[in-house]
């Protein structure tokens, strides 16, 4: 296995701010990791007070993310990933999952967190046929990461294009859909876009959840309607089922007694 190559960016430098509840470690809380603090554990126990279904969420997110990069690999032949967002290790990595069926499958991780920066370092290790890297930039800043990413993927070559629970941290609806044009516009025919977010006209009491959370102090995150989830698909083509319900979104197994939940996503191909 083969170290991640890191490129730096102000985060790097900062030193890691343990006194206020941060996105990333709460959701690694949720999931069962221990790379968080004492103040994520009490605003993860406080959302799931509110909404224990929260970490069903955060599971099913996972799920769903596992599944689009299998589809990926497997029957649609990408080998080159980036994942802009990724959050803190944890199991089925973007890496993981694609190098289990294509070792030399390569893999940018983007993410401006400093912890998270750390624990990539440690832990993003590469199948030696293939390559991970982490850029260290903010989702608002498409030109950088891009620019960083050559350095590891070939942009001329289809790439899978992983938006996983990062645009809800972009309020503003028009500047989150002009990211991932940005993104998706410089890069070739045959790429895809993976999206999920959490979405609005589910479940009322995970959206007071969410409002309370956002009202707290920490960076918020903004759940929208399906409708707009569904435009950051625009002027590509949407593989089946469309944008559902995570796992609706071609489930293993049976998929009777599945309930839908507020996290919607859909997987598209550019032309």
């Amino acid at each position: 296995m083969t170290h991640p190559e890191t490129t730096q960016g102000p985060a790097a430098q900062q030193k890691i701010d343990t006194s206020v509840p941060h996105s990333a470690r709460i959701w690694n809380y949720w999931l069962g990791g221990k790379d968080n603090y004492p103040v994520d554990e009490e605003a993860g126990d406080a959302y799931t007070a509110v909404f224990p279904g929260i970490v069903t969420i955060a599971r099913s997110s996972r799920a769903f993310l596992r599944r689009n990069i299998t589809y990926l690999v497997a029957e649609a032949g990408i080998r080159q990933f980036l994942d802009v967002g990724t959050g803190l290790p944890t199991a089925d990595n973007t890496h993981e999952v694609a190098q289990r069926i294509a070792p030399e499958s390569r893999i940018v991780y983007v993410d401006n967190d400093p912890m998270v920066l750390t624990h990539a370092r440690v832990l993003l290790y590469s199948a030696p046929e293939g390559a991970t890297a982490y850029v260290d930039a903010d989702v608002l800043e498409p030109d950088r990461i891009l620019e960083a990413a050559a350095r590891t993927l070939d942009l001329t070559r289809p790439v899978g294009l992983i938006l996983s629970n990062i645009l809800g941290h972009i309020p503003d609806y028009d500047q989150a859909r002009s990211v991932v044009t940005r993104l998706m516009g410089a890069l070739p025919s045959g790429s895809h876009l993976s999206v999920n977010d959490g979405s609005r006209g589910i479940d009322p009491v995970f959206e007071r959840a969410q409002d309370a959370y956002n009202d707290s102090g920490a960076a918020p995150y903004v759940l929208r309607t399906v409708d707009q989830i569904t435009s950051f698909f625009d002027g590509l083509e949407l593989l089946e089922p469309g944008v559902v319900s995570v796992p609706l979104w071609r489930p293993e197994g049976a998929s009777s007694g599945l309930e839908p939940i507020g996290e919607h996503g859909g997987l598209a191909r550019k032309p």
